[in-house]
């Protein structure tokens, strides 16, 4: 593809924006309506992979039927001389991976505002039963005030939707890979919110909790590998709550992004000046929350949320 291609005979391609696995992003726009669009092209070594064009299908059909303020909206899909092409609202911002490259490290109540929208957009995707399949950084757009826009539906699955890979066949980034998934095993909301504790992990730490040589080392690091403790330095209360996202097994992480929503308003983060002190061997104290004219005690920074604490009956994953 090359700048000025007309593709539908109204989506006119502008400059590139990013290159992936199996298409390219290019801003374009819609000559029709003239509104600046974003345009997903099919690589043209993959327009002759029925499977590659059947998942550009289904990302199509799967991400169009959600409409959701923190979901990155489907306009329209096409196929010109053989070539493939998916039309996109055009976000303007960046990918949480540009901003992780930037600043290694994320702000705790940012990180939080972001990971609610996303919560917001997931469980919007998870009531219409479509799995994202791969949540990372670079697929969670950031743009103004820390809004997420989730894009990138290219291996989601749907409910009854026709398997594209063999059975045991995995799907998605290693880094990134629920251990359920990365065992073959059928992807779950909780699959998804195993790669959005990753990222808050990365977010905290400058680093991700699993690395390795390979993908597949990566993905048999996620089944079997304890996860690395996190630092001192971030909040107990969100130490607690990344590690709960981390549980290899699905069971004993939050049931769904409605109550991981749910955990991450409520969740009281200690403020700059209390880090300070913290930092300098103060110990922490978060002030009273108040409800009307009553003061309530402070629940202590080291004890998180109970409804997110895993169920001591929830079974383990065992592996030998």
């Amino acid at each position: 593809m090359q700048s000025g291609t007309t593709l539908g005979g109204r989506y006119v391609l502008r400059s590139l924006l990013a290159v992936g696995g199996m298409g390219e992003v290019w801003r374009g726009i819609d000559s029709e309506l003239d509104r600046p669009v974003a345009i997903k092209v099919l690589k043209e070594e993959a327009q002759s992979n029925e499977t590659f064009l059947k998942r550009f299908r289904n990302e199509a059909k799967n991400a169009a039927g959600l409409m959701h303020p923190n979901i990155a909206q489907v306009f329209d899909y096409g196929d010109q001389a053989g070539t493939a092409y998916l039309v996109m609202e055009l976000v303007e911002g960046e990918p949480l991976s540009t901003v992780l490259e930037r600043e290694l490290t994320v702000d705790e109540h940012r990180l939080v505002r972001m990971m609610i929208g996303t919560c917001q957009g997931l469980h919007a995707a998870h009531q219409a039963q479509v799995m994202h399949r791969d949540i990372k950084p670079g697929n969670l757009l950031i743009e103004g005030e820390d809004h997420v826009k989730i894009t990138d539906f290219g291996v989601s699955r749907s409910h009854g939707q026709t398997a594209l890979t063999a059975t045991g066949m995995v799907m998605g980034t290693a880094q990134y890979l629920a251990p359920e998934l990365a065992l073959g095993k059928p992807a779950t909301p909780a699959s998804d919110l195993y790669a959005l504790g990753i990222i808050a992990y990365e977010s905290v730490v400058g680093r991700r909790p699993f690395t390795a040589s390979s993908p597949v080392d990566i993905a048999i690091a996620q089944v079997n590998e304890p996860v690395p403790p996190l630092p001192s330095s971030v909040s107990p209360a969100l130490a607690a709550l990344i590690m709960d996202l981390l549980e290899k097994n699905p069971k004993r992480r939050p049931s769904s992004a409605l109550e991981l929503e749910g955990i991450l308003t409520q969740l009281r983060l200690p403020t700059r000046a209390e880090r300070v002190a913290r930092e300098r061997g103060a110990p922490e104290t978060i002030p009273p929350k108040r409800t009307g004219n009553a003061t309530e005690p402070a629940m202590p920074p080291s004890i998180a949320p109970a409804r997110y604490r895993p169920r001591p009956d929830a079974p383990s994953i065992r592996h030998t």
